[in-house]
C-alpha cells in the first residue's frame, strides 16, 4: 500500500478515501431474530411434560434451542453470499 504524501495527515488521509457501501445488508439477515425470539417464550418451557429420556421438556428444549440457532446462522451464512469459496 502507497504511503500518503508527508504533507497530508493520516486523518486527512482516511477522509479523502473513497467511502464503500456495506456488503452486509441481506435481508437473510432477518432470519437470526429467530433464535433470539423463540427461547424467550417461556410458555414453550413452563412444564414438566413431556419428558425425553428422563429430562424434563426445559432441558431438552435448551438443546433444541442451540440446534436451531446453530442451523440458523448457518443457513443465513450461506444464503447471504459469504458461504461462497473466494
Amino acid at each position: 500500500m502507497a504511503e500518503p504524501p508527508p504533507d497530508i495527515t493520516p486523518t486527512e488521509a482516511a477522509a479523502s478515501a473513497p467511502v464503500q457501501a456495506r456488503t452486509d445488508r441481506s435481508p437473510w439477515n432477518w432470519l437470526l431474530i429467530i433464535p433470539i425470539v423463540v427461547p424467550l417464550t417461556t410458555p414453550l418451557f413452563n412444564h414438566d411434560d413431556p419428558r425425553l429420556l428422563g429430562f424434563p421438556v426445559f432441558y431438552w428444549l435448551q438443546l433444541a434451542f442451540i440446534i436451531l440457532g446453530v442451523s440458523t446462522t448457518t443457513l443465513v451464512y450461506r444464503m447471504s453470499g459469504r458461504g461462497e469459496r473466494r
